[in-house]
Parts: C-alpha cells; structure tokens; sequence
C-alpha cells in the first residue's frame, strides 16, 4: 500500500505576492496618482483581529494606499497611515483638496492634523441609513402600540353583541397593522407614486404620528438636493429640528437628526467635485469580501497584504491588458 507525504499547509500566500507589496509605493504609486483629483476617500474593514485601512482617489476609483493592523486601529493609527500617504503627494506636487469617510469618531482629528482645514464630507449614505432605520424603528412601534389596543378575547365565537362588537375592532386592528408592516417602505421610499400616496394616506388613517414621519423623512431627503448650496441645506437641517423638537415620541425615535455630526454630511453641496459617498473605497471593500468567500486561506496578515498587493497590480495592469486586446482584435481584423 503506498503512502502519500501529506502536503504542506498552505495559508493563502500566492506567488508574486512579496513582489507586488514592494511595488506598492512606487509604481502602483506612480500610477494612481497620474490624474489624481484631490478628493480622496477613506474607510476601514474589519476582518477578525484584523483591520485595512484604506484610500482611494473619489473621482477615478483608483486605490492608492492601503495598510493591514493585527489589531483595531486607534486615531493614532490613522494619523500616521495618512502622514505615509501625505509623504509620497509631496514629492510629486500633489495636495488633498477634500475627503469623504463614514462616521467613524476615528478620522475627523486625524484629517485635520495631518490634511490641514480641507473639507470634510461624511458619507451621505451611511447618515441615511441610520436615519431610514430609525424611521422603520417608528414604525414598528406604533404597530406594537397598535397591537396593545387590541381587545383580549376568550376563546370560542363571541356569544354577546358587545363580545362580536369587540371581535370586529380587533380583527380592524390586526388589518391596520398589517397595512403598516406591508407597506413600511413607503414611509422612508424616496419618491412615490400617486397610487402608492392613496396607499399611505390609506393605512395612516387615523394615525397623525405616521403622517407627519413621513413628511419628516421628505424633508430630511430635500437636504441633500443637489441644487441646494451648504448654507441653505444647513439652514433646512435647523428647521426640521425645530419641527422635530414639537414632537415626544417621533424626536425620540429620529434623534440621528438632533446630532451636530450630521452637518458633515451636506459639505458636498458647496464642493462639486467631491464625492457625496464613500462609494469608492467600499467598492475595494467589497472585492476583498468576495475575494474571501472563495480564498478561505487568506487569514493571515502577510497573505491579507500579498493578496492586497497582487489585486493593486492586477488593477495597474487592466488598461494595459484592454490595449493589448483591442490592438489583436484590429489585427484579425484587417
């Protein structure tokens, strides 16, 4: 009977991974920063012990900079992450105009140390869905508030004229809420339809505390029109505060909206150039995610840094690679 060595353990370094990390800073560099904008984008991921930071110009999609911690990052983290970053823009002339990140308390005294006073945009969709969530949070309340008026009935049919009275109210009640658990999108949908408005003033009947959420949450998508400049959406955010003040359980449920951080979130308005979400860097995010699904092995920090690293290379090379192709296909062509 043979034997077989049993294979070495493999922990998701692939070939060509050391090499691509050492091109990192310099022609991948070279590279990302040829058309650079100015307006950069910055998040962080989590994966396990460990966390990449990363950066990614807000205009061209290119990944310029990343780094893998073994640990959670700090302030301190991120401040020498962006001086690294803020060293190889000297060099070449280059300055950040503006930068969009997610409201994480980790960036905004890092930016200013190291950036100076440039704009600051937080990412408008990370501030709508904690609002959305909220808004349907609302919701669900008063549908268990709803549920708690119901009559308790005893078992079997309802014998007496107040019992079947009682019966009816609760089978109206349970019909309500389940309207509202149906169409709860319609409270936090961005444009609706004039069916799906019969719809809402329908299940809201008799309900004033639903009506007026969903005319907060139209106010709150008006501030981020694109027509509007910074001060006037600033000026917007004041009022739907003052209105939002007149009310007990809806300034309880919407206090995302009370919260000075919010403000960030409509510094996009006056910069045109700036992206409104950190988009960019969440797409790097995302390709590493499903890169994971079908590596499991990538679980260590030299293989998290040489996959990185091999992924930014593969990007630098796609133009490239089209070239290539569009030339063969001319010469078969012909």
């Amino acid at each position: 009977m043979c034997s077989f060595p049993t294979p070495r353990s493999r922990t998701g370094s692939r070939p060509g991974g050391k090499k691509a990390a050492n091109r990192t800073g310099t022609e991948h560099l070279d590279w990302a920063l040829s058309d650079f904008s100015g307006f950069i984008a910055a998040a962080e991921l989590y994966d396990g012990p460990f966390c990449i930071l990363s950066l990614v110009d807000n205009r061209t999609y290119k990944r310029l900079a990343y780094q893998v911690l073994s640990r959670a990052p700090t302030a301190k983290d991120v401040e020498a992450f962006f001086r690294r970053f803020q060293a190889a823009l000297g060099p070449r002339g280059l300055t950040v105009k503006g930068i969009t990140t997610d409201g994480s308390a980790l960036y905004p005294e890092p930016i200013a140390t190291v950036f100076g006073d440039i704009p600051h945009q937080v990412c408008t969709f990370h501030v709508l869905r904690e609002v959305v969530n909220a808004a349907l949070s609302a919701v669900a309340q008063e549908r268990k508030r709803l549920t708690a008026t119901a009559p308790k009935l005893p078992r079997g049919r309802p014998g007496t004229k107040a019992a079947r009275r009682a019966a009816r109210r609760k089978k109206r009640i349970e019909a309500k809420v389940g309207d509202l658990f149906a169409h709860r999108h319609l409270f936090v949908q961005r444009q609706l339809t004039a069916s799906e408005r019969a719809t809402l003033r329908r299940i809201t009947r008799g309900l004033p505390q639903l009506r007026t959420l969903r005319g907060l949450m139209e106010d709150v998508y008006r501030l981020f029109d694109r027509r509007c400049r910074t001060d006037t959406a600033v000026a917007k955010l004041a009022a739907l505060r003052a209105r939002l003040k007149r009310f007990g359980r809806l300034r309880e449920a919407l206090k995302k909206l009370l919260t000075p951080g919010l403000d960030k979130a409509l510094v996009f308005l006056d910069e045109r150039l700036m992206g409104a979400t950190s988009n960019a860097v969440e797409r790097g995010n995302r390709r590493y995610r499903k890169m994971q699904k079908t590596v499991y092995r990538v679980r260590t920090q030299r293989a998290i840094e040489g996959r990185l690293a091999l992924d930014l290379q593969r990007e630098r090379q796609a133009e490239g690679r089209a070239r290539t192709t569009k030339l063969l296909h001319k010469a078969r062509a012909a």
